[in-house]
């Protein structure tokens, strides 16, 4: 009981500090600080298990970050910990980025090669049950304890997807060791992923698109930016990556409660891929620092943006260590102090990315089935040389790259913008 005396006292002189400016709210905020004793008191001593002071005031200030919106908390010791891990691009787990909505966790969505990713889990998926608990009624904390586990460890969720019954997903737990970006070559395209923004995020493009440029001997056409299912990260990699395409002006602005507080985060001279057509692809599982980026290379006009729109997480989260006076551990608060602005001065929060040229997602039926040609009809002229000819080219195997290119419909037409920007480059020029 003198440890919460002891906070309240603290409280108190803090809040006297500040009765010049804020003197007729005092009164009330004393009632209320009295209000919150007395129901402290007497859940510590009826609740009807034991809990620790600790316990209880951990989850008190929780509480109260909690319902100030879906993305503010408190992490404690361990969740710090965690959290250093996270933004480091290796930690143990599941592999998906959530937040809470009407008391359920939602999917922002899931990290590529994860073991939540490769189970089926999508970006708007609702998780209403861990294993035998129910999701509803706990915090996002409470819900990523209970996901969080030993590598090997089994865990099944209960999936709510739009048009479908509940489902269970059976999920063996992993470490999470994040490649934030990968690279491939199409036609002559540089094809880069960036599947999160982690410390590495900046120097991996940067190898990665120097790579694409030494294989192709600096004759790459163009290049494709896949943000999809990107649930963001650090805020400082979204800044580096949109600044590798630009030669100048501002990428995005960050405002807080006092409107004059404004830091804008400007690109240096110095396009790496030398100003060559540049389509990115977002959908709704892009959010936050893959938001900002998208949301740059579109004011500007760098890049075409494709897909469907973005997941709109506008607000900027400032994690704040505070360290126990009675313990060498650091504890601390992920508070949301601003919202992000694309370059033209529009809020991301809750709007999101609209894409230049909206592409739904969806697969090729014709690669499943025969393609006929003139050879085929009866009596054609050639037809013995031709039919050789065709069956030949039948046998060719298809490659794996080939096969997930044919499945993966909004990839194929930002290939095809690419390859048409290309070419009313090269006619301009002439």
């Amino acid at each position: 009981m003198i440890k919460f005396f002891l906070i309240i006292f603290y409280t108190l002189s803090l809040l006297i500090q500040s009765s010049v400016q804020a003197a007729p709210k005092n009164k009330e905020t004393y009632e209320y600080i009295d209000l919150f004793g007395q129901i402290f008191d007497r859940v510590r001593s009826s609740y009807v298990d034991e809990v620790t002071d600790e316990e209880l005031i951990e989850k008190a200030i929780d509480g109260m970050l909690r319902g100030l919106d879906p993305h503010s908390g408190y992490m404690n010791e361990k969740v710090w910990k965690e959290m250093q891990m996270d933004t480091q691009g290796k930690f143990g787990g599941l592999g998906i980025e959530i937040t809470m909505e009407e008391g359920f966790v939602k999917v922002i969505s899931p990290i590529d090669d994860t073991p939540a990713h490769k189970a089926g889990v999508i970006a708007g998926d609702y998780i209403i049950q861990i294993d035998d608990t129910p999701v509803f009624g706990l915090t996002l904390n409470e819900a990523v304890e209970l996901m969080r586990g030993e590598k090997g460890d089994p865990i099944t969720i209960t999936i709510s997807r739009e048009g479908k019954e509940p489902f269970d997903i059976t999920i063996i737990r992993d470490f999470i060791n994040i490649q934030s970006v990968k690279n491939e070559i199409y036609d002559d395209i540089g094809y880069l992923r960036i599947t999160s923004f982690t410390e590495q995020t900046e120097d991996n493009l940067i190898k990665s698109i120097k790579k694409i440029k030494n294989e192709l001997n600096q004759k790459d056409k163009g290049y494709i930016l896949d943000l999809r299912s990107n649930p963001g990260g650090l805020l400082s990699q979204a800044v580096k990556v949109a600044d590798i395409f630009l030669n100048r002006g501002e990428i995005v602005s960050t405002r807080e409660r006092d409107k004059k507080n404004i830091i804008r985060y400007r690109a240096k001279k110095g396009d790496m891929i030398d100003n060559k057509p540049l389509v990115v692809i977002i959908n709704n599982g892009s959010a936050s620092a893959s938001e900002i980026v998208a949301g740059a290379l579109q004011d500007h006009r760098r890049a075409i943006v494709i897909g469907t729109q973005s997941f709109g997480k506008g607000s900027v989260q400032t994690i704040i260590p505070f360290q126990k006076s009675n313990s060498e551990g650091t504890a601390g608060i992920r508070l949301t102090t601003a919202r992000y602005y694309t370059p033209s001065g529009i809020s991301i929060q809750g709007k999101g990315i609209v894409p230049d040229i909206i592409v739904e997602q969806g697969t090729f039926e014709s690669f499943n089935y025969k393609r006929y040609s003139e050879s085929d009809l009866k009596d054609s002229l050639d037809k013995e040389e031709n039919k050789k000819t065709n069956q030949d080219s039948d046998k060719e195997a298809v490659s794996e790259k080939e096969e997930r290119l044919a499945k993966d419909f909004q990839l194929q037409r930002a290939l095809d913008l690419i390859k048409g920007l290309k070419l009313y480059q090269e006619s301009f020029e002439k």
